[in-house]
């Protein structure tokens, strides 16, 4: 397809956000179409297949609480398989499993007796589990904002609770060990894995873009078009062409749009990730394994093909480890060292697969953090990706179809 120089709209970005912002702006009646500078749809969520293994670009995860979904995805059709809620912590050379009894009542004992915290922080997480399932999501955005680690404290949550579960897990859920992104955003996931499922689609985290794809207008996507600079509502791309727009969207990761708008710089939250095959799972369990010790680098690991057996071929296994704010190093070795004090010799013979250093794994959000931020610029120009509003497949997803819906009433 050859690229247009007459347009109604271009989005700059084929990511969640651009995909559901341009579905919007079609079904409202006007021509649309998508610059991707990559060769694929998806921006960051991506997924590599490398000697039979399915490879997510970074340790993701789908939360099927996430409102969003219900509106813009056929979860069927993703053919999703299902992690069991909780995690196994694991410390000392064994696995604990801390899981959540009204789901799983038979996992009561061992999540009251797993060495994590006190019995009294057990009861706390369930009063906190009570809190944000009664609270809209738009209330608890609104809440009194600390950062997350002075929430739990304030709380009343042991020192030991906070580095046991809640680093590794929303330490790795957000890209922070340091539990410094806004409690909003923790309230808001921590509601999220108490009302739905964790799940992968069963060709990977790359199916939901390519889902959304699907569904635009053909001949929509223009991917390894990268766009060199915006005037006003003209889009000079790399290559030298210019396309005039009456409406253009930035649905870039953070940094690129502020880059190419002239925002506010978006601080980005880094991950690295290491991908092994080994023939026999250190757990059979289908549960994130948490790093127990408080320590890290590497906050969870989860043999994925126990959840999703089609994300490795037949015989073999999948084993993803998350390393939350290390990019820098040797990150294969800096994992194996690790996990050798969980599971012992049997890390050597496992096979590195990959490894991603993610330089924006997502922005930083902390408090005060402000969602629902403005998506038009004036003149004709709009912004939308999880910067403006959450942190996450929710945040690119809402972001993307108010924009799309913003676009569509400046064009009417």
């Amino acid at each position: 397809m050859k690229l247009p120089e007459h347009i109604d709209v271009v989005v700059v970005g084929a990511g969640l956000a651009g995909l559901s912002a341009a579905r919007v702006i079609q079904q409202s009646g006007f021509s649309t179409i998508i610059v991707e500078a990559s060769d694929a749809v998806g921006g960051r969520v991506r997924t590599d297949y490398v000697d039979g293994f399915l490879l997510d670009r970074g340790f993701q995860v789908l939360l099927t609480a996430y409102p969003e979904l219900a509106t813009q995805v056929d979860m069927q059709a993703l053919d999703l398989r299902e992690f069991d809620p909780g995690a196994l912590v694991w410390r000392k050379g064994k696995g604990h499993v801390v899981s959540d009894p009204f789901r799983k009542p038979t996992t009561l004992i061992t999540t009251a007796l797993a060495p994590i915290g006190t019995i009294l922080d057990k009861v706390r997480i369930v009063f906190l589990r009570r809190r944000v399932l009664r609270t809209h999501s738009r209330r608890l955005l609104r809440g009194r904002d600390i950062s997350t680690v002075v929430a739990l404290r304030a709380a009343g949550f042991s020192t030991r609770m906070i580095q046991r579960f809640f680093r590794p897990l929303f330490g790795g859920i957000q890209l922070d060990p340091a539990l410094a992104t806004s409690r909003r955003m923790f309230d808001v996931i921590f509601r999220s894995l108490s009302e739905g499922s964790s799940v992968l689609p069963s060709r990977g985290m790359q199916a939901l873009p390519e889902q959304l794809a699907a569904r635009l207008q053909p001949g929509s996507v223009f991917l390894n078009t990268r766009v060199a600079s915006i005037d006003g509502n003209k889009v000079l791309l790399s290559v030298g062409n210019t396309i005039q727009a009456r409406a253009v969207v930035v649905a870039t990761d953070g940094p690129t749009a502020s880059t190419l708008l002239g925002l506010p710089e978006v601080k980005s939250r880094t991950a690295g990730c290491v991908y092994f095959s080994a023939d026999i799972a250190p757990t059979k369990e289908k549960l994130v394994v948490l790093d127990g010790t408080g320590r890290g680098p590497v906050l969870n690991v989860a043999v994925l093909s126990n959840v999703a057996p089609s994300y490795a071929p037949p015989g073999k296994h999948l084993i993803v480890a998350a390393l939350p704010g290390v990019i820098d190093g040797d990150l294969e070795a800096i994992a194996r060292t690790q996990l050798r004090t969980w599971w012992g010799a049997q890390v050597d013979g496992w096979k590195h697969l990959r490894t991603y250093s993610i330089a924006h794994g997502g922005p930083v959000q902390q408090p005060p953090f402000a969602p629902r931020q403005p998506v038009s610029l004036g003149g004709g120009r709009f912004v939308c990706g999880d910067h403006r509003d959450t942190g996450s497949i929710q945040g690119a997803l809402f972001s993307g179809r108010r924009c799309g819906e913003a676009v569509a009433q400046f064009l009417a």
